[in-house]
């Protein structure tokens, strides 16, 4: 049955033609960063808890050495003119995933059901990709020295969003949501609906803010708040407070810099003088963007 193992093949393999480009190039730290997260990606499953937690270990080092270096200029591949339709290729993706999304659900024997959407997303990719390869006509390299430019732009911070998200994991498995519950329970007043909808809110944010990720903070917010009281408690529909408990959280995304593949990646990219700066182009939309969504749920419960 394909599932999440044909994912994280097709990515690994890609971090692996990384790995040698950047080797090739001379970028041995660029190189030993994307080999790391290959390795985890193809043989994660088979390194056991101890062999990934000095892989991670690895990766930090590699990437606090301050050793991988940016992209090349002279090796861009300029091209060439072909109008809007140049876009084409990338609507492959999406409607690759949302067709197969939907198919794969008729073939349970074939695909795992409960990763179709990522299966068919990573299908899309490829399909994509062939469709580059037999119309633009690139060297067989070309995709993944571009692909590999994005990367050493990016840096370190194209892991934090998985690393982040496993923070949340660890968080929720280690009774800290229960601890926030509990401290949360004694601030807001017995009964008041609209206390515990602006503590979940502006928990998410805030949480988020810290993790820099809305997937690490949910875990923590969800059994502190979001299930205690505001489903057992209150009678709230799971679907709508998990939603707009998420949409709370990106709030909180768009004003921290600890989201940096967010808000310190495209600064660095776009070489803006202030690093802050799109964090506080930012602001003014979040914070009433997180106040609708608290008004938002506050209506959804009553």
């Amino acid at each position: 049955m394909i599932g999440l193992g044909f994912v994280y093949a097709v990515a690994g393999a890609m971090f692996l033609a990384f790995a040698v480009l950047g080797a090739r190039d001379g970028r041995w730290f660029n190189a030993a960063f994307h080999l790391l997260l290959a390795v985890s990606l193809l043989l994660g499953d088979r390194l056991g808890d101890i062999g990934n937690g000095l892989l991670v270990i690895a990766l930090i080092a590699v990437a606090a050495s301050g050793r991988m270096r940016s992209r090349r200029t002279d090796d861009i591949v300029e091209p060439r003119p072909r109008g809007s339709w140049l876009f084409a290729p990338a609507l492959i993706i999406p409607a690759t995933a949302l067709a197969g999304t939907l198919a794969f659900k008729f073939i349970p024997t074939i695909v795992d059901a409960k990763q179709g959407t990522l299966v068919a997303l990573t299908l899309g990719v490829l399909l994509a990709l062939l469709a580059c390869y037999a119309w633009l006509r690139p060297a067989p390299t070309a995709p993944f020295r571009e692909g590999l430019r994005l990367m050493d732009d990016i840096g370190w911070a194209a892991v934090l969003p998985q690393m982040l998200a496993s923070l949340g994991a660890v968080f929720a498995v280690s009774g800290v949501g229960d601890v926030v519950g509990s401290l949360a329970g004694q601030a807001i007043p017995h009964g008041s609906v609209i206390g515990a909808v602006i503590a979940y809110g502006l928990g998410m944010a805030l949480f988020t803010m810290v993790m820099g990720n809305a997937f690490a903070a949910f875990p923590v917010m969800a059994a502190a708040i979001g299930l205690p009281l505001l489903v057992r408690v209150y009678g709230a529909d799971p679907a709508p407070v998990a939603a707009i408990g998420m949409l709370a959280g990106f709030c909180g995304t768009l004003m921290t810099p600890m989201a940096a593949n967010f808000n310190l990646v495209p600064a660095a990219l776009l070489d803006l003088k202030d690093r802050s700066g799109v964090i506080k182009a930012q602001i003014p939309t979040a914070l009433p963007l997180l106040l609708f969504n608290i008004l938002l749920l506050w209506l959804v419960i009553r």
